[in-house]
């Protein structure tokens, strides 16, 4: 009677009692390292075995081969030195499959514990504090007896609107292309066309008052534009681009998208805006340049292309934020405002208030125009702080003077600069329209991130896409078998050993900003990029260059890994990035880079183990 067929490992190569028996092993070791197929195997039942080789490379260098023949040990996938196989082949096996030590181990050449980074800011720069429709009987009656007054202030918010349209439209009129954008080579605006702009600025004004800022409180003065060509300005809400229109008519930096909106399009354009694409790297450098071009000092015309006095143009107004917060905090600035090098002058805006919160955050557009029509009064403060220059070290010029301003906006308006970043504004945006609870515990402090991880915001979207697959709970957490369950795996001692180097708090689940840290560390690690080629070449087939399936499903079985026909299915697409029903070499590296975790599946091969068929 035949014996059953088994898949469980048995002893390493010493423990296998026949003599001829290991020969033959030896011999199945000596074909595959020569990259020559395995004989074939005749017909009948097969016991499948694996069989450890230790690894003999230092882990020290990347441009070394994981496997060579020097002597020194090497890590093991359970994240212990490795030890003499032919000894201690039965203790290596079992602390690899008890679930202990870290499961990256090999790809750094020092010991130590996973990153814990630090600690999640309990900031939300994004949360509006005013509650919904209602808020009280007080809101409600204030509401009530308002509505008469805020169809007044519509058809005043309307009247202006049209007015400076008009007045706009005439400006541009012969001065602008087909597209209503100036024309190229044109330079500045015509002195009698922005003469012309005045009828739009006092309609700017007008549209203020209607919005319930009968009067704003002003201090300090605007600095002469020769002394400090560009102004910076915290962003609450959309009130302050209407607001610096009518008092300064700068230049402004805007997407090309904002170029398309009915009415406000056309203003835009009259402002002589810089068009940027903030995704775009080539798009934000020439719009840099085009800052430079408009803000340089009349002593460096001869450096910069232009045929009209740079005086002429009108000065630069940025919002170094990229987007609106709730005015509690500041987001990291961006540096295309002091990338430039001239001075620049912050301005602090405040919304005083105490039962309306005017900012623009998670709330919307509509909701937010409305509160503002039945309000009695809407308090603005805007304060004029001295001028800041740059930093004499030149090579410091865009980090340094953006932080030096930051702290000074901050320390005007009394409130803290975090590491939060417009890139946070589109994760929270994100798990918004994924209607997921608690939408701020998904933020990252993006900016941190990108300093010390070099992460984009690209990069991290598409991370969090998958993160919002995993079934994330009420408090964006997102538990193990869920984690696995995404890439069709159960929850295997390997694992769980994974699943615990993103859990830094013991939480047994994970947040999104967890997930990602975790992923940038370990593509940092110095030993990663070696470890995936070394990966790919040790279990790639010699003769297509490439890994199918059956091989992918040899490798997991190495690392006790059992995948369902459904789970190896999924495993597998998500290895085959183009979709061609085999692993290719981009493939692998693409894969291996977004989700660099999975590398630890592939510790066996690096290390130096194989699997192979005994028949």
């Amino acid at each position: 009677m035949p014996r059953p067929h088994t898949k469980q490992p048995l002893p390493p190569a010493t423990a296998i009692g026949s003599p001829l028996l290991f020969a033959f092993c030896l011999l199945l070791i000596n074909n595959k390292s020569h990259n020559s197929p395995p004989p074939p195997a005749p017909a009948g039942h097969r016991v499948r075995r694996r069989l450890a080789m230790a690894s003999t490379a230092p882990a020290s260098s990347l441009s070394t081969p994981l496997l060579s023949g020097s002597a020194a040990p090497a890590r093991a996938a359970n994240g212990h030195h490795a030890t003499n196989h032919h000894h201690n082949g039965d203790s290596d096996a079992s602390a690899r499959d008890d679930g202990g030590g870290d499961p990256f181990a090999f790809l750094s050449p020092e010991d130590g514990p996973p990153p814990r980074g630090r600690g999640a800011s309990p900031a939300d720069p994004f949360r509006n504090g005013t509650p919904g429709w209602g808020g009280g009987a007080y809101a409600w009656a204030r509401t009530l007896l308002l509505l008469p007054v805020a169809a007044v202030r519509l058809a005043l918010f309307g009247l202006a609107i049209a007015v400076g349209y008009a007045a706009t439209w005439v400006a541009l009129r012969g001065w602008a292309d087909a597209r209503g954008r100036p024309r190229e080579g044109t330079g500045p605006m015509p002195a009698w066309r922005r003469s012309l702009m005045w009828v739009t600025r006092i309609s700017a004004r007008c549209i203020l008052f209607a919005f319930g800022y009968q009067w704003i409180r002003k201090k300090g003065r605007p600095a002469p534009r020769e002394l400090a060509p560009i102004v910076v300005s915290n962003h609450v809400s959309y009130i302050e681009p209407i607001f610096f229109f009518y008092e300064l008519f700068p230049t402004i930096v805007s997407s090309e998208s904002h170029d398309a909106l009915p009415f406000v399009g056309t203003i835009i354009r009259a402002m002589q805006v810089i068009y940027v694409d903030r995704f775009s790297p080539a798009s934000r450098k020439a719009a840099v340049n085009e800052i430079k071009a408009r803000t340089a000092p009349l002593i460096a015309l001869d450096l910069v292309n232009r045929k009209a006095a740079c005086n002429s143009f009108p000065r630069v107004l940025l919002f170094p934020e990229g987007t609106t917060t709730n005015g509690r905090f500041l987001l990291s600035f961006q540096h295309g405002a002091f990338i430039p090098g001239y001075p620049v002058q912050p301005v602090v805006i405040r919304y005083p208030h105490v039962h309306f919160d005017q900012s623009w955050g998670n709330i919307s557009l509509l909701k937010l125009m409305f509160k503002m029509f039945t309000q009695f009064h809407n308090f603005m403060e805007v304060e004029y702080l001295p001028v800041v220059y740059p930093p004499e070290i030149k090579q410091e010029n865009a980090l340094h003077f953006a932080e030096n301003t930051s702290y000074a906006m901050a320390r005007a308006l009394n409130v803290l600069p975090t590491s939060y970043s417009y890139g946070d504004s589109m994760i929270m945006a994100r798990a918004v329209e994924a209607e997921k609870a608690n939408c701020s515990n998904y933020m990252v402090e993006m900016a941190w991130v990108k300093d010390v991880y070099g992460v984009s915001t690209a990069e991290a979207m598409e991370l969090l896409e998958h993160f919002l697959a995993m079934n994330p709970d009420n408090e964006g957490r997102v538990k193990a078998q869920d984690f696995w369950a995404h890439f069709g795996l159960d929850c295997s001692p390997l694992c769980k050993k994974i699943f615990h180097y993103f859990d830094f708090d013991i939480k047994e689940s994970i947040t999104f900003r967890q997930f990602l840290v975790g992923c940038a560390h370990l593509r940092k690690q110095p030993l990663f990029q070696g470890a995936c080629e070394t990966a790919f070449e040790k279990c790639m087939d010699p003769e297509t260059s490439d890994i199918s399936r059956a091989q992918l499903a040899d490798v997991l079985r190495l690392s006790m890994l059992l995948p369902s026909d459904d789970g190896m299915l999924k495993l597998f697409q998500t290895f085959d990035v183009d979709g061609d029903e085999k692993i290719s070499r981009d493939d692998f590296i693409t894969c291996i880079g977004r989700f660099p975790f999975l590398i630890a599946f592939f510790a066996a091969p690096i290390n130096g183990e194989v699997y192979i068929e005994i028949v």
